[in-house]
């Protein structure tokens, strides 16, 4: 089964609760924690590589904290699930960065499925960004505003 490690799914939510901050200065990484539940700890180590990575930028200061590095609309989810998990591969002979070679791959058929495998979950995450799930947020916001009913 492919999956993705909690880095990947930790980062996202991460990067999109920073994304749902734009403009509002630096958020610190206990106020991300607390409203994604993630744990503080393990968010020092995923926002580590976003922040090399240019995803993220770090303020220091008393008013101190994280913002992206770059606008929603500039930021990928695939960049983030990059940094996080390494290159996008169902099987490492189709790995997006340093394939690995085996004495069959001239004549493989299977190597063709994961190779579109690959490919397919590559243009999924490569199509959205983050300004997209800040859209869709407002959608599902608006949607569900619409069945509160009062009593």
């Amino acid at each position: 089964m492919l999956k993705l490690s909690t880095k990947g799914r930790y980062g996202v939510k991460a990067m999109f609760d920073l994304a749902q901050h734009v403009g509002e200065g630096p958020t610190s990484l206990k106020s991300v924690a607390e409203r994604q539940g993630i744990s503080e700890h393990y968010l020092e180590q995923l926002i580590s590589g976003l922040r090399k990575s240019g995803l993220v930028k770090s303020v220091r200061g008393a008013q101190g904290g994280y913002i992206l590095g770059r606008e929603p609309s500039k930021i990928k989810i695939g960049d983030i699930i990059r940094v996080l998990e390494g290159p996008i591969a169902p099987v490492d002979c189709v790995s997006e960065e340093d394939p690995e070679c085996c004495a069959k791959a001239e004549f493989c058929v299977t190597r063709t499925i994961w190779e579109k495998v690959r490919n397919s979950i590559a243009e999924v995450l490569d199509s959205i960004t983050l300004e997209t799930m800040l859209e869709d947020a407002k959608k599902l916001e608006a949607e569900r505003s619409l069945y509160m009913y009062y009593i």
